[in-house]
C-alpha cells in the first residue's frame, strides 16, 4: 500500500525568547496541493514555514511530514557565488549521491526549461541579473524532483513579465508531477492564482489563522479576470479587511 504524503501540522506555538511569535496553529496539506499564507508583515508567516520545513526546531504542538523529498526556494536566490550556474542547479544531486555526469545532464535540462541559456552555465553569480538568480533558484529547487516545495515569496523582487513565467513554469509543473507547494507571500493575487487554499495569519495579538479561502477552479483556468474578481471578493471580507489593516471608504 503507497504511503500517504501529507504535512500536518497541529496545535504549533513558537516563541522567540519571551516573544511569542505563533499561537495554535492547525492546517494539513495533501499531495499534489498547493496552500498559500497570507498577511502582513512580521505576522510569523516566515517561521512558520521554517518550523514546516525543519529550519527551525519544533517547541509546541505536532508537525508530521510524510512526504517522500523537499525543497526549498527562498526569497533571496541564495546562490553560493564561487560556483557557476550549472554547478549551483547541481548541488542538491550531488548531495544526494547523483553522478557529477548525470547531474549535470539533468542540470542542463532544467536550467533551459526556466529560461537560461547555454551561454549561462558558466557564469556566476555576481554576472547575473536578479531574475536570472531567481531562475537558478527555481532549477536548484525542482531539478530534485520533489513531493513538496517549500516556496518564501520567490516572485516579490521579480518583475510582472518574469513573474508570469515562473508562475506558468510552476503551474506546469505542479499539473505533470503533482507536486505539493506550501508558500508565504503578501500577495492575494499571487496565492488566488496559485493555490488551493489559502491561509490568512493575523499578527495581532499574536499570529495565528483567522480564515481560509479554497478555490476548485483549475490553475490552467486561472486567467487575469478570474484573478482580479477573485481578489475583488477577498479585499471585501472582513477577515482580510482586519489581517491587512485595509479601510474600506
Amino acid at each position: 500500500m503507497e504511503r500517504l504524503e501529507q504535512l500536518s501540522v497541529k496545535n504549533v506555538s513558537f516563541s522567540f525568547g519571551f516573544k511569542e511569535i505563533l499561537k495554535n496553529i492547525n492546517f494539513e496539506l495533501t499531495k499534489g496541493q498547493v496552500v498559500s499564507i497570507v498577511g502582513p508583515s512580521g505576522g510569523g508567516k516566515t517561521t512558520l514555514l521554517h518550523l514546516c520545513a525543519k529550519l527551525l526546531t519544533l517547541e509546541e504542538g505536532k508537525i508530521k511530514n510524510s512526504f517522500k523529498n523537499s525543497s526549498f526556494a527562498f526569497q533571496e536566490a541564495r546562490l553560493l557565488p564561487w560556483k557557476n550556474v550549472l554547478d549551483n542547479i547541481c548541488i542538491g544531486l550531488l548531495a544526494k549521491g547523483v553522478k557529477k555526469s548525470k547531474a549535470q545532464i539533468l542540470a542542463k535540462q532544467i536550467a533551459l526549461k526556466f529560461g537560461l541559456e547555454e551561454d549561462d552555465f558558466s557564469k556566476f553569480p555576481k554576472d547575473l541579473s536578479g531574475g536570472m538568480k531567481q531562475r537558478v533558484s527555481f532549477a536548484r529547487a525542482l531539478v530534485l524532483k520533489p513531493s513538496l516545495l517549500f516556496l518564501d515569496e520567490p516572485f516579490s523582487a521579480l518583475d510582472i513579465g518574469l513573474k508570469k513565467e515562473l508562475q506558468s513554469l510552476l503551474i506546469e509543473t505542479i499539473e505533470k508531477e503533482n507536486l505539493s507547494i506550501l508558500f508565504i507571500t503578501h500577495d492575494l493575487m499571487e496565492a488566488i492564482k496559485l493555490s488551493d487554499e489559502i491561509l490568512v495569519l493575523q499578527a495581532q495579538p499574536v499570529g495565528h489563522i483567522v480564515k481560509s479561502f479554497k478555490f476548485n477552479t483549475p490553475r490552467i483556468l486561472r486567467d487575469d479576470t478570474f484573478v482580479y474578481e477573485q481578489t475583488a471578493k477577498l479585499l471585501s471580507d472582513e477577515y482580510i479587511i482586519n489581517t491587512f489593516e485595509l479601510e474600506l471608504k
